[in-house]
């Protein structure tokens, strides 16, 4: 079978490696755990390796089957790895991987026809099953009922074990265990009367396949001997039973990871497995890369300084980057008075930046929840900067798009002058009818328009160079463009696009920009309001770190104190900012006014100090100060809370959010007055709910007369 290989291309896939990434990829075979920082070059470390082991004989390219977690990633490994020559080698998201190979083994597992995959329809499923129990079928309750089916298989929970699960892990969606369960249950029992999957069944039918019939396990390990997993902090426990089921007792797999950037708990993640990958295999060689390429020292010195403040990290998982570009300027820290304001002033820097050379392609404005995205995207337009949002329409969707991909199959099938033509004129006349130019056009559908086409010329030019270099001079034929199009349509891998990116801090893992706005960094945005335990608190830190390690050069991070323009200023500062901001000062402190009493400082209830943090004023008392509170109070609250979101038809934190809950739980207020001094609870909830929150709090029961 290795003799049939296509040769790699390249001298030597070690060459151009650092000290640390050729240990990693010339590691001999078996279990290697390769523990990357951010922008330490874990892709190009992970693939030198995959065509090392290749190249020395020791697995062929269709031995190997490398797996991560997002469509995008694994677009990259395939790149990568065929511009390395390494043809065959499969690299997959999890599920695809385990789709194709619950396709292949059906017949003999199953028998029947194949089970069609339920996607689009998932929500509708849902609130059948919740209407079935008796649960709201508002779109926002289905969808956080989904949330919880899919956690839920992702740890291997099922309906019956999922009340004491939910329960013990702190999960709360304002319905009663018991009745998520029931929906969860119901959900199961009508995919399967109707013979439908959804992507967490892919996971777990071909787990079993593999674990229950021997013969489908032994030819699946015949054909593929050596792993790698990559991000693998975020596993959860079904892809780490698959990942279990492909090895089958082996141990030569290679993972790749960072549990500074564990950013996923809530749907199941956990670096646990990194953690402890050592105990699990003694013999594992371990390699750090900690030399950041991505970043100037500026940046990796402040990344530096956020990740050391986490707590409870192994020290030996503990990564500190040294940065490895030329210093750059420092990052900047803004306070602004009001939420347009800030947007005004970043649209203004980046319409600067643009204007300096920096491609608007890449730039980047990172914000916690995508509700952040509005007051940017008029920002922008305003100075008239392009932008993009990402994690909306797909690009390979795009209306232009899709007209573009038609026209250049059409244009192919008659290309008479394959390996002649300068590629990209050649796409260039086919995108031009289209509404592609030299020029950018200055309407704004119609710039739209073209920046989808636009990325396409660009990928064409891009493509070119890349295929010369390995091929000897020789120029790549429109049907190979068109190819390469396919592929990454199909794996969702899309070109960049020319235009501001507006994302997410979850949506931004695992991409980088030559200058990065964080905004909104304001307590109650980050950390996120109901982020109320340690270890939640801990995750937004992760997470604002992974948003501070996407900057190569320019880093600018800023806050607003009012939400909208002549508004209270109440908002602080983000506690991570505390010790950042600035040489030797931090930032100007705005303390937010106590609720009891206008102008007068909130201190704790029990210890007597200043209180910062929204959570903390919210419950009146230091976050590491004892709790009195009432356990058997916050399930009635919690219950009632549930009742009431149902009887209103509303998600159950516009009753009361889980913080407010806990603050009552702790303070048992006896009337009106004690429910207003809580941060949180005004004189619109106190008529709208206090009567029925105060019979709670006393232990009678709301519904009786």
């Amino acid at each position: 079978m290795a003799s049939a290989q296509r040769p790699i291309r390249s001298k030597d896939p070690l060459d151009g490696l650092d000290p640390e990434q050729r240990a990693a990829a010339s590691a001999p075979r078996g279990p290697v755990c390769v523990l990357a920082g951010a922008g330490t070059g874990k892709t190009r470390t992970i693939t030198r390796r995959i065509a090392y082991l290749v190249r020395q004989g020791h697995v062929a390219p269709t031995q190997v089957l490398a797996v991560t977690f997002t469509a995008r990633a694994a677009g990259e490994l395939r790149a990568r790895l065929r511009q390395l020559g390494v043809d065959g080698a499969q690299a997959r998201t999890f599920h695809a991987a385990a789709l194709r190979q619950l396709r292949y083994f059906w017949p003999r597992v199953v028998g029947d026809a194949q089970w069609d995959l339920l996607d689009g329809n998932k929500l509708r499923l849902v609130g059948l099953a919740a209407n079935k129990v008796a649960l709201p079928t508002e779109t926002e309750v289905l969808r956080d009922l989904a949330g919880e089916i899919e956690w839920a298989k992702a740890c291997l929970v099922g309906p019956d074990e999922y009340p004491s699960a939910a329960r013990a892990r702190r999960r709360d969606i304002g319905h009663p265990a018991e009745r998520v369960a029931d929906a969860y249950r119901t959900y199961e029992e009508l995919k399967n009367d109707r013979r439908l999957l959804d992507f967490d069944d892919l996971l777990l039918h071909t787990t079993a396949a593999l674990e229950e019939h021997r013969e489908v396990a032994e030819e699946f390990r015949d054909r593929y001997r050596c792993f790698v997993v990559d991000e693998y902090q975020d596993i959860t426990p079904a892809q780490q039973r698959l990942l279990d089921a492909w090895l089958g007792g082996r141990d030569d797999v290679t993972v790749v990871g960072d549990a500074n950037q564990t950013i996923y708990s809530f749907g199941g993640a956990s670096p646990r497995p990194l953690l402890e990958f050592t105990r699990r295999y003694p013999n594992a060689t371990v390699v750090r890369l900690e030399r950041d390429y991505r970043s100037t020292p500026q940046v990796v010195e402040l990344a530096n300084r956020v990740i050391s403040g986490a707590r409870g990290r192994p020290a030996g998982a503990r990564l500190r980057l040294v940065g490895q570009r030329p210093d750059g300027p420092r990052p900047t820290f803004s306070e602004y008075d009001d939420e347009p304001a800030e947007a005004a002033a970043v649209a203004r820097q980046i319409r600067d930046l643009v204007g300096n050379g920096v491609p608007a392609a890449e730039i980047a404005v990172l914000f916690r929840v995508n509700a952040q995205s509005e007051s940017y995207e008029q920002a922008l337009a305003d100075v008239g900067v392009p932008y993009q949002v990402r994690g909306g329409e797909r690009f390979f969707s795009r209306q232009e798009v899709r007209q573009a991909m038609a026209a250049l199959r059409t244009a192919s099938a008659s290309d008479s002058e394959a390996g002649t033509t300068d590629l990209p004129a050649l796409v260039g006349r086919v995108l031009a009818p289209l509404g592609w130019g030299l020029r950018q056009p200055s309407g704004g559908a119609a710039r739209e328009r073209w920046s989808g086409l636009q990325a396409l010329y660009e990928l064409a030019q891009d493509f070119t160079a890349e295929f010369t270099a390995v091929s000897a001079g020789e120029r790549p034929a429109l049907a190979r463009y068109v190819a390469e199009l396919e592929q990454r349509a199909s794996s969702q891998h899309p070109p960049v696009v020319d235009g501001v990116t507006l994302a997410s801090l979850h949506a931004a893992k695992g991409l980088e920009w030559d200058a990065v706005f964080l905004v909104g960094l304001a307590e109650g945005t980050v950390p996120i309001q109901h982020a109320t335990t340690e270890d939640a608190i801990e995750e937004e830190r992760r997470l604002f770190y992974v948003g501070v390690t996407r900057a190569r050069e320019h880093l600018a991070l800023s806050w607003s104190l009012s939400r909208t323009p002549g508004g209270r200023p109440h908002r602080r500062r983000s506690r991570f900012l505390h010790g950042l901001a600035g040489e030797e000062e931090p930032a100007p402190r705005v303390r937010r006014p106590s609720r009891r009493r206008a102008g007068t400082r909130a201190v704790c209830r029990v210890c007597g100090r200043d209180l910062e943090s929204t959570l903390e004023i919210k419950i009146g008392r230091c976050a590491d100060c004892p709790s009195d509170i009432d356990e058997e109070l916050l399930e009635r609250l919690r219950q009632w809370r549930a009742e009431k979101a149902k009887e209103l038809k509303i998600p159950a934190f516009v009753v009361f959010t889980d913080a407010t809950l806990v603050a009552i739980a702790e303070q048992r207020p006896t009337d009106a007055r004690g429910l207003v001094a809580i941060s949180g609870i005004g004189t619109a909830k106190v008529e709208r709910f206090g009567e029925e929150v105060l019979t709670v709090v006393n232990d009678e029961d709301p519904g009786r007369e």
